[in-house]
């Protein structure tokens, strides 16, 4: 008898729990009846807007929620993902929505989303992702994954410094400038043609991504 009890006590902890939220009643229904035939998966709750998935969240503490990124009126789902985590930091929130656009993916994964997917996904990907989530493993959309990508690529180009680009000369301009000197100043100081000094400046000005002086 006690065995018994204590492998039920072990299956117990491998079910993983969901709530799914999305302001689609169809939308619940169709992912909610697929998962409830995954035997490591049991659907807790569902919730159709922010308001009643902090409830739930609050009443049910699930392993993993899916999360729509649009929800109706009111609270959008990355506040929604930002509010979740204060309240059960231990949960896993996987983003479930069709918009993967910058200003969604980023807001999102910063407001605590660990998953982020696309609503084309195919049934059995989703299940997996949710069994990794439990795990604390992310799952991105291939096209999510690609825009990230590139973000960082485009932030680490961003972390050269723009001043290494500039030649000797241009520097030399550049500190001039700095010092307050215009360009005749700056063409009598360094015995060039005013026309040279404008065309460095015209560069500096380039090369550091400036509209004017």
């Amino acid at each position: 008898m006690t065995n018994k009890s204590n492998l039920n006590k072990e299956l117990e902890l491998e079910t993983i729990s969901v709530l799914i939220v999305d302001d689609h009643e169809l939308v619940r229904q169709g992912i909610e009846t697929f998962l409830n035939l995954q035997p490591d998966i049991e659907i807790v709750a569902s919730a159709a807007n922010a308001k009643q998935a902090i409830q739930q969240v609050t009443e049910f503490v699930p392993d993993v929620i899916l999360m729509d990124l649009n929800l109706g009126e009111g609270m959008n789902g990355i506040e929604a993902t930002s509010k979740i985590k204060a309240i059960s930091p231990q949960s896993k929130i996987i983003v479930l929505t069709s918009f993967h656009d910058d200003e969604y993916i980023f807001p999102a994964i910063k407001s605590g989303a660990l998953s982020y997917l696309l609503k084309d996904i195919e049934p059995t990907e989703l299940a997996e992702a949710i069994r990794k989530a439990a795990l604390g493993q992310a799952v991105l959309a291939p096209k999510v994954a690609k825009i990230i990508v590139n973000e960082m690529q485009l932030s680490a180009e961003e972390k050269i410094p723009l001043h290494s680009q500039l030649s000797v000369r241009e520097l030399e301009i550049l500190k001039l400038i700095a010092e307050g000197l215009n360009n005749q100043e700056i063409s009598n100081l360094l015995n060039i043609a005013i026309k040279t000094v404008r065309c460095h400046v015209s560069n500096i000005l380039s090369k550091l991504h400036l509209r004017d002086r």
